[in-house]
């Protein structure tokens, strides 16, 4: 079986489910930006149902950021597929009576709201765990609780910044942020996993959670092993650009044809293997300087030029089949619009569109998608599209509430 037949194939049993994994479970969201989001949009893509809550007439700030998308931002239209959109002004006692409706019958909330901004509007995460047992409360923030930190606002630069991510990217003396906002996105997943796991307890104890996540900590985690090098008496980790400060070679090198190949060794024996069998070098492969790792990154310029050298010589498919010949990693440089048309995704079927205020849009399929799984036919959702249906909800539920409750009187 191919990886187009593991990808799409169904089930165990033969036959495609009609619901997902968290179908019946609902999701109140108090979010903007991207952490909050991409980990929501996770969980309505396994079934469920998520409410993002926006102040009346902005929205979340990701909306405003571009029109890149017929109009829409691209990080808003990224992240918000497959939602429902509430405008609620939570300052106001009518609109914090709807959301307390919400939440009594909600099973998850996430929030990524400024630091104290939940305790002002009187729901603090502490709080809202004791007055609703069973519900799984996420919130995240940029540096935690206590601290000298904890007070500040919290982007991805700046958590990167402070988390040290960007001093061992870029080049010596020319740090760099990555291109794509790794404590967002990494905050996003912890807290995706959070939840599930959480909903498992949950099924256990019968009990809810309260899970804070800050970021910085995120960051921390991924910094493990530059932590580790300096923590056991190691030097400080330096930048190398396309390449990873704590392995050699593995790096970026300029083709006879004007592209760039990717190629790296991460063990001494596949390091063997490129000096014997792709560049064809028993001295090379015989030098003992190079024999172990830390040989190798202490003379990474060295390498880097021989490499160099040979990868100018010839084109990129000849360098490709040749590293592939010999069982050594290799990968084309690629801009996002070769990423956009690559055949892999297009091949695996793993684009599809989703609905819009301005008609259907192309959206990737989750990365975690359980055989048989189905993806529900998730939509962007304009400012508030849902906000009379959930409040008549609401209301409906209070109705009902009250005449249980007479009922039960009589």
């Amino acid at each position: 079986m191919d990886d187009t037949q593991l990808d799409s194939a169904p089930g165990p049993d033969k036959t495609r489910r009609l619901s997902g994994p968290l179908e019946g479970i609902t999701v109140l969201s108090l979010e903007q930006a991207i952490s909050a989001p991409l980990c929501t949009r996770h969980l309505a893509e396994l079934g469920a149902r998520v409410i993002k809550v926006e102040n009346p007439g902005i929205g979340d700030s990701a909306r405003h950021y571009d029109g890149a998308v017929r109009g829409m931002a691209a990080h808003f239209v990224w992240l918000n597929h497959g939602k429902e959109s509430a405008e609620l002004d939570l300052t106001e006692a009518a609109d914090m009576e709807v959301f307390r409706g919400l939440l009594a019958k909600a099973d998850v909330l996430v929030s990524n709201l400024a630091p104290g901004a939940l305790a002002r509007l009187e729901i603090a995460p502490m709080d809202l765990v004791e007055q609703y047992p069973r519900l799984i409360v996420v919130d995240i923030s940029g540096y935690g609780t206590g601290g000298p930190l904890d007070h500040k606002r919290a982007y991805d630069l700046l958590v990167q910044a402070e988390g040290g991510s960007c001093s061992i990217t870029g080049l010596p003396g020319a740090p760099a942020k990555p291109g794509v906002p790794a404590a967002d996105i990494g905050t996003a997943l912890y807290a995706y996993s959070a939840v599930l796991a959480a909903l498992y307890d949950r099924e256990r104890t019968g009990h809810g959670a309260l899970v804070p996540i800050a970021m910085l900590d995120v960051i921390a985690e991924m910094m493990g092993f530059a932590l580790n090098q300096v923590l056991h008496g190691g030097p400080e980790p330096e930048p190398v650009g396309m390449g990873s400060p704590m392995v050699a070679p593995y790096g970026a090198y300029a083709t006879a044809d004007g592209q760039t190949v990717v190629l790296g060794t991460t063990s001494d024996r596949e390091w063997r293997r490129l000096a014997g069998e792709l560049l064809r070098s028993p001295d090379l492969e015989a030098d003992v300087r190079f024999a172990r790792n830390a040989g190798r990154v202490a003379l990474r310029v060295e390498l880097d030029a021989i490499l160099g050298a040979w990868c100018a010589e010839r084109d990129l498919a000849d360098i490709q089949r040749l590293a592939d010949e010999a069982g050594i990693g290799n990968a084309r440089l690629n801009g996002v619009r070769d990423l956009a048309e690559h055949p892999q995704l297009a091949q695996r079927g793993r684009w599809r569109d989703v609905d819009s205020p301005v008609g259907p849009v192309p959206a990737l399929l989750p990365p975690a998608l359980g055989r048989g799984w189905p993806v529900p036919d998730g939509r962007v959702p304009a400012l508030g599209a849902d906000t009379a249906a959930i409040r008549a909800e609401v209301a409906d539920h209070d109705v009902v509430d009250l005449a249980e409750k007479e009922k039960a009187h009589d």
